[in-house]
Parts: C-alpha cells; structure tokens; sequence
C-alpha cells in the first residue's frame, strides 16, 4: 500500500498560546481564512486518500466532536482519544493506537495539529514505501537552524542523527529540521511505551535509530509554519485566503482578502494583504485593514488602521485607533485614537479607554 489510509491528528500542547485570548474557543478551532484551522489540515488529509483520523487531544477536547462529528460530512471517519495527563507527542500517538485498524506493516499518518504546510503527503506515503522504512519523517530546510533540533541524511536520504539546537556554528551540520509529519509502520507505533509521556524527538526517533531502525527524510521545502504563536496564526490565515498556503477548506477563491456572509464593509473601506473580515463583522468608513483577522461580530471603527493584528470575536475597535502586531481578544472594546503595537495582547473583555496608550509622538 503506497497511500495512508489512516492517520493520527495530534492537537494540543503548544497550540493552548492563543486560547487565554479567545473565550469561545481554543486556538484549532479559531478561524483561519474563514474556517477552524483544523479543517484545513483535515481536508488536506482527505485529499491525500486519508480515509479514518483519529483525533488525539489534550485539552478542551469537549469542542472538537460537536463541530466536526464523525467526519462523514467531509468524506472522513473521524474518531477522538483524549489524554487524561499529558503524554507528549509519542505518548499521544501511543495513547491513538487502540483506534487504528491498519495492519501491521501498513502505513500511518502522524501529523501536528499545530503546523500549517504545503508538504505533499502523497510523496511522503510513497517515499515511506519504496524506502522500506520504519518511519518516515518531513524534514524541511529554514535558513537559521538554530531555534531546532538538526536532522541530518545520508545520500540516499536515511536519518543518521537526531541534533540537540546547536549552540555554536561548528554544530550547525545542516539546515535540515523535524516538520512536524510523518509515516509509521503501524508495528512500530506499538512499541512507543504507554500510559507515560513519550517525546517522539527525544525518545522515539532517537531509540530506533540506535536499535538500528529504518528512520527515512523526505526534503520538502514547500510552505511550512509554525502556529504557536498569534502572530504566526494571523500569518497562516493571511497567507491560506493568498493561496500561498494551498488548502481545499478555504472558502472560495483565494485572493486579496476573504469577506464571509453578513459581513458589512464601508465602500471606501481597503482591506488587502489576505485578510478575513468574519461573519457578521462590522468595518467602517475609511478603515484600513491589511494581513489581519478580524473575527465574527468584530467592528472595526471609521478611520482605524489594522496592520498583521487579530481582532477577536465581538470586538470592538475605536476611530481611528491603530493596531499593528496586536492580539485583541474576544469581546475587548479599544476606544478611539488607541495605538497598539508591537505583539501587544489585549485580554477578553478588556476595556480600553479613548486615547489611553500610544506609541508615537502626539505632535
């Protein structure tokens, strides 16, 4: 079997950065380019020939079946595991086992909830099977490694060491980096302990290489990024509605910006950069909007400026008022003539009063 016809969906962990500012709900189910982030990751599978995911949660996993079910209406079977305590990502995966039905030597899906990629899933499945491998893993290539673990190959592509981050330039021996996917041999996820927290990185990966395992790279430097931050989560929504992020979940075409049902936008509004004005949301006369997310019953006030911003659901921002890098949450009211800036997080509900924080002169 070339394809994976199952696959493991790891949300959690990291990926709880962004809920403190968003009260409805955790950050895989806050919008991006119009849908929950992880419909795209869901839709992507399918295309790939994924046919049953088992959705491995640590948190809030309360949110995740109501909306998406039993996955029939996007071509899926969609089972959910929860974690009672936290098991990092090879403990999660263990924890999935029990829901697979793949035979032993066929292959497995594992991916992360928290990574948006252009990764080709179908040549990853196949690299897995003509290498003959025990696990496959997409490795991707950054320009400064430093921030992660180094994965370096051999000629033919074989994993030969898992690198801690490298502290000076002499241990930059590649620019290669786990990506967040891979494909097991369903017998070897059996062999990741169980009902402890395993980390793939440290433990796993690290633990068949020197049992003398097949670990395989596939390179694939298409687009990848990180979602652990607000400030990247905007990034992907943008870069999903300019069709740089490829995903079939976007709601139709891709383009300049992505305006969903019974929301209001003043004729001389501008809203560009792929930003995503919310269902009911409300943008004023003059208003100028660029790379940014402004979610459901957001309203945007005549004049103001929103610049690479997520402005929460119900939300409220002033005349004239200027949000670049900032993170508004769900219901926060910003009065006018406010200048944020800067990775600045405003809290749910929080209020703002006119002209109370600024960032340049008042000349």
């Amino acid at each position: 079997m070339t394809e994976a016809k199952e696959a493991i969906l790891l949300v959690g962990g990291k990926g709880t950065r962004l809920r403190p500012l968003t009260v409805h709900t955790p950050k895989p189910m806050v919008p991006a380019a119009g849908v929950p982030f992880l419909s795209h990751q869901l839709a992507r599978a399918r295309a790939a020939g994924v046919e049953h995911i088992v959705l491995a949660t640590s948190y809030l996993a309360e949110v995740f079946e109501p909306y998406f079910g039993d996955g029939s209406g996007l071509g899926l079977h969609i089972e959910y595991v929860t974690e009672l305590e936290p098991l990092g990502t090879g403990g999660a995966i263990r924890n999935a086992a029990s829901r697979l039905t793949a035979a032993p030597d066929e292959p497995v899906l594992v991916f992360n909830g928290d990574i948006l990629t252009g990764l080709d899933i179908r040549a990853l499945a196949a690299t897995h099977t003509a290498s003959g491998a025990d696990v496959s893993l997409h490795l991707t290539r950054v320009e400064d490694p430093r921030a992660f673990g180094l994965v370096p190959t051999d000629g033919d592509g074989r994993v030969t060491a898992f690198l801690e981050k490298p502290e000076t330039p002499e241990q930059i021996v590649t620019d290669q980096i786990n990506a967040g996917a891979y494909v097991f041999r369903r017998s070897v996820i059996d062999t990741v302990p169980a009902g402890r927290p395993v980390s793939v990185e440290r433990e796993t990966f690290p633990g068949l290489l020197t049992a003398g395992a097949h670990l395989q790279g596939m390179v694939d430097s298409t687009y990848w990024l990180d979602l652990g931050t607000p400030q990247a989560f905007v990034r992907g929504s943008a870069d999903l509605v300019l069709g740089r992020a490829p995903s079939p979940a976007v709601p139709g075409r891709c383009g300049d910006r992505l305006v969903l049902p019974d929301a209001s936008v003043a004729p001389d509004a501008k809203i560009g950069g792929g930003s995503v004005i919310g269902e009911g949301a409300l943008v004023g006369a003059g208003a100028r909007i660029d790379g940014s997310a402004i979610l459901a019953g957001a309203v945007v006030g005549p004049g103001a400026v929103i610049e690479d911003s997520l402005v929460g659901a119900g939300a409220r921002i002033g005349e004239r008022t200027v949000l670049s890098g900032a993170v508004v949450g769900d219901g926060a009211r910003i009065g006018a003539d406010n200048e944020l800036r800067d990775g600045i997080r405003v809290w749910c509900g929080a209020v703002l009063p006119d002209g109370a924080v600024r960032f340049s002169s008042d000349q």
